[in-house]
């Protein structure tokens, strides 16, 4: 039988009604005693992390989540961490930077209704992040929600109230879950040799918005503020030039200061591709310019927080960010 680790980290799954609303109340013990099957699945232990509302979410608490794993990795065959929805995929793609080429399952999960709740998701849920923590096949950072098993840097919050909370941008399911069995999309080889664990990350990272009309003089407000700036343009990519507003002036800034921006999308799919327009193109000349392809906002924004650590080198900087990790960034032949 399986050893598994519960990290539990607060969230709905844990949630009770207080006078101001839900607020997570329950410990690890309590939430597995609503899931008695899940006994007979694996040996489980369970630790109480954190006991927050996902919003609330830090980096420094996707430290403690990571330290957490490393500290019992050779403990167990597997790991489920229990966590709010409104910020888990921003954990999950955190998690797949800061522990990277672990070839045992680290699964992420909670439920849109407390687990007490009579209509609830989460029983199913967490009991199919067990089964999926003691698969022979599956390894890595992922989020299991709904019957699906998706790869933690494609992973986004697209459904606020309904039980499909969570879609796979642009990258396949990594595997379904029905009635308790594992129905593999894709099957991959697993890592070999010892997992890598990170143990810093810089937290100041900005994304800006774009709006038509907007003044680029935000961007140097937030020059002295941040050391990376992720900018989410409109369609496949650009900067606006409106007239004795340049943009590119702007970000040149940022460039003379050792300072990386990235250029997104708002576009839920197909990524970015700033060289098609003009008003891309401009962009991508300028050094310290990258641009995020095929990856979700949530990777660009953890794997920078990952990078800045390691590298005030803008040309360092590039080679880390457009190095693939976990399935981050696709290439399209």
């Amino acid at each position: 039988m399986k050893r598994i680790l519960l990290i539990a980290t607060g969230g709905t799954i844990a949630s009770r009604p207080t006078d101001g609303g839900l607020a997570p109340q329950l410990c690890a013990e309590d939430i597995l005693s609503c899931v008695p099957a899940l006994r007979d699945l694996c040996h489980i232990d369970a630790l109480q992390l954190l006991s927050i509302d996902s919003t609330n979410m830090t980096p420094d608490n996707w430290l403690a989540i990571a330290a957490c794993v490393k500290d019992n990795y050779f403990r167990y065959d597997g790991f489920v961490i229990t966590h709010g929805t409104d910020t888990m995929a921003y954990t999950a793609s955190a998690l797949s930077y800061l522990i990277q080429n672990s070839a045992k399952p680290i699964v992420l999960t909670g439920s849109q209704k407390s687990i007490y709740d009579p209509e609830t998701d989460a029983r199913r849920n967490l009991f199919d992040a067990f089964l999926a923590a003691q698969d022979e096949t599956l390894f890595g950072v992922m989020l299991v929600f709904d019957g699906r098993v998706i790869c933690g840097t494609r992973a986004r919050k697209t459904h606020t109230k309904s039980m499909n909370a969570f879609s796979s941008i642009d990258y396949p399911d990594l595997a379904l879950l029905r009635e308790g069995r594992i129905l593999h999309y894709i099957r991959t080889e697993r890592p070999a040799g010892l997992p890598a664990f990170y143990d810093r990350l810089n937290p100041r990272v900005f994304v800006l918005r774009l709006i038509p009309g907007m003044n680029p003089a935000v961007l140097r407000l937030l020059l002295n503020e941040y050391d990376a700036l992720v900018i989410e343009s409109f369609g496949v990519g650009g900067l606006p030039c409106y007239e004795q507003k340049d943009f590119l002036e702007a970000v040149n800034a940022w460039s003379t200061a050792g300072k990386p921006i990235v250029i997104t999308t708002q576009v839920p799919h197909e990524g970015s591709d700033i060289a098609v327009y003009q008003v891309g193109a401009r962009a991508a000349n300028l050094p310290g310019v990258l641009q995020a392809h095929t990856m979700t906002v949530e990777s660009v924004v953890t794997k920078l927080m990952w990078i800045l650590p390691q590298t005030s080198d803008l040309e360092r900087i590039a080679q880390l960010f457009n190095t693939p990790v976990a399935h981050d960034l696709l290439t399209f032949e």
